[in-house]
């Protein structure tokens, strides 16, 4: 029997000692490589904390201490280790487990995490309400370098330092979030790592004192009051004690040693400690150490080699989204570039290869990213954004208050709009269409395909107001690409199928399950269906909608969101406001519930929004 089918529960790694821990590390490695390489995942995250998660296990009692991840998809192995190793082959799969820790499949899930830099204020409310409540349990929160950067992780520290919480934060700090980390935290935190010798060096005279009879403990506390001026000589300042949360540190993320050793004394303190413990991102797997960037979220591959298993399908929309600006900005050197630590994922890494002066990485921030854009904008530049959908929603108040007020022109790409694959609940990119429709001074369009797509984001530079084009999460049509950009005027719909008995006013790429469709149904039943592409879905092209509707008894809306004030109430209203009657509506759409996780094709299907989904649709309506 291995190491690892001997653990049912976290009990079971407290009574093994250091050299079966190794060992136990080694094949949760393994299991970890074999699992991501089959059907994709986050690996490198994961390989990068395998030694401080036993470590976590074995100090504290789970689920009576509570453990959060901030960054969830670092969870595989606390998965593993707390009853669900024998379903992690499912993980991200439908019907399976999910990709980031979930209060619902777990008891030692304590809190669900899918987006960055909200353990710090969770954990702040559990201990505060521990201390109330008079309880007596261990608040850990796990927090990435990275998601330091997110405004609310600041204000958390902030006020943790302020009301003293009993807490342990570990900061896992691996010089990456998904791309290389940025900005003056990353840099402070380079700056303690380099302080290492001096915490060697108090360590080694604290031990000298201790042991000089009769004057050691005495010399140690007096050691202690002019720790400060110690620091100040050795390391250049320290944030979080200004801040007043005691830093401990930098621990070596993969000593399982030293790990729980300062664990077990955090432990001791009624007061807020951090503990910075530095780790490698990939660590144990040299092509994930030597690429972490692309093992962060990664697509199945050869474990011999780390080579990537690709597949004969087109760019995505996100490598076209990044193409298209890098082609922008050869032409124009007002187009900057932005990024919230997002490159790659965006496409935005190409235009940042070229132009690394002219692309900004504003680190986890989204909300300074598009005040930035704001500014830049503002002084007479050309600013674009490329932010998933689920990450928009932390600027709302941005898009809102700020951009739209003022009607600053600055574009966005909203990438992973619409359902999302393999991340579950938390990356779902389905509300923006409900989120930005009603805000005055956007325009807001969605584009059937690549070519389309790349005629928006040029045409976008021209609408002198904030402009948002979403796009889905999947390789794009493999329609031909002009060269040259066209211009396209906002607010216009295209009809791509001419038809007398049924209407489709699809949103995106959903316009092309739409056609196929239509064409089902004209060749098996005789029915001939209208095909809109609706492409503007602020401002509304209610005039060409209008006369649609009205030669049309049978009207089907085809969404990737919301239907709960999505686009579809738009063309409720359109109806009701010009009174048309007698017709036979109904709107494709996800409706209001948890989005579980699955593949995007799985989920479009169950939420009939496949080709066969829509032709069964149509058919129902019709009495077919």
């Amino acid at each position: 029997m291995s190491l690892l089918e001997r653990i049912c529960g976290p009990e079971d790694l407290k009574s093994m000692d250091l050299e079966e821990v190794a060992a136990l590390a080694a094949e949760i490695r393994e299991l970890l490589i074999n699992v991501v390489s089959k059907s994709g995942g986050h690996l490198a995250s994961n390989l990068g904390v395998v030694e401080l998660t036993l470590a976590l296990h074995r100090v504290f009692r789970v689920p009576e201490d509570r453990i959060i991840w901030d960054v969830g998809h670092q969870c595989y192995t606390h998965k593993i280790v707390t009853g669900r190793r024998d379903r992690i082959e499912s993980i991200r799969k439908k019907d399976g487990i999910c990709g980031y820790p979930d209060i619902f499949e777990s008891e030692f899930d304590a809190l669900n995490t899918g987006h960055a830099s909200t353990s710090l204020a969770f954990a702040s409310g559990m201990a505060l309400a521990r201390s109330r409540q008079k309880k007596d349990y261990h608040v850990v929160a796990v927090i990435g370098d990275g998601a330091l950067t997110g405004g609310v992780a600041l204000e958390a520290l902030n006020h943790i330092g302020q009301v003293k919480p009993r807490l342990i934060i570990v900061l896992n700090d691996n010089k990456m979030s998904i791309s290389p980390n940025v900005g003056g935290i990353s840099k402070h935190l380079n700056y303690l790592v380099s302080g290492r010798p001096y915490i060697r060096l108090k360590e080694l005279v604290q031990a000298i004192l201790k042991n000089i009879p009769g004057i050691g403990k005495p010399m140690v506390e007096l050691a202690r009051k002019i720790e400060v001026l110690i620091r100040t000589m050795m390391v250049p300042g320290s944030l979080f004690d200004e801040l007043g949360v005691k830093y401990i540190g930098p621990i070596n993320g993969h000593d399982q040693a030293e790990l729980e050793k300062e664990l077990n004394e955090a432990k001791k303190y009624d007061f807020p400690v951090l503990l910075h413990v530095v780790s490698e991102k990939g660590h144990g797997y040299q092509p994930a150490e030597e690429n972490p960037s692309s093992f962060h979220s990664s697509l199945p591959f050869e474990v011999a080699n780390g080579k990537f298993l690709k597949s004969h399908t087109p760019p995505s929309y996100s490598t076209v989204f990044g193409q298209t600006v890098l082609k922008i900005m050869r032409e124009d050197p007002d187009v900057l570039a932005i990024t919230a630590a997002m490159p790659e994922g965006t496409g935005l890494n190409l235009a940042q290869q070229e132009f690394p002066d002219r692309v900004y990485d504003v680190g986890i921030a989204e909300q300074y990213m598009f005040d930035m854009a704001g500014g830049l904008s503002l002084a007479g530049l050309k600013p674009i954004i490329g932010v998933y959908s689920t990450f928009l929603q932390r600027a709302v108040d941005q898009v809102t208050h700020d951009l739209s007020l003022m009607k600053i022109p600055v574009v966005v790409g909203i990438d992973r709009a619409g359902l999302v694959s393999g991340d579950g609940p938390t990356h779902q990119g389905i509300y923006d269409i409900a989120l930005l429709h009603p805000v005055p001074n956007v325009v807001l369009a969605a584009p059937r395909d690549e070519n389309e797509m790349q005629h928006l984001i040029h045409s976008a530079f021209t609408y002198a107001c904030p402009v948002f084009i979403r796009y889905p999460k999947e390789p794009g049509r493999g329609v031909e690409m002009e060269k040259q950009f066209r211009d396209i005027l906002p607010g216009k719909c295209e009809t791509l199928r001419a038809g007398r008995d049924l209407l489709f006013l699809g949103v995106g790429p959903l316009v092309y399950h739409a056609l196929e469709a239509a064409e089902r149904l004209s060749a098996t039943a005789g029915v001939e269906a209208t095909v809109v592409d609706v492409r503007f879905i602020k401002p509304l092209d209610k005039e060409a909608i209008l006369n649609h509707l009205r030669d049309h008894k049978y009207v089907i809306t085809l969404e990737d969101g919301v239907i709960n004030g999505g686009f579809a109430g738009l063309i409720r209203e359109l109806i009701l406001a010009n009174g048309l009657k007698d017709l036979n509506l109904l709107s494709l759409g996800v409706p209001e519930v948890i989005v579980p996780t699955a593949s995007r094709s799985e989920l479009l299907a169950q939420y009939q929004l496949d080709a066969d989904g829509v032709e069964r649709s149509a058919r129902r309506l019709m009495g077919l």
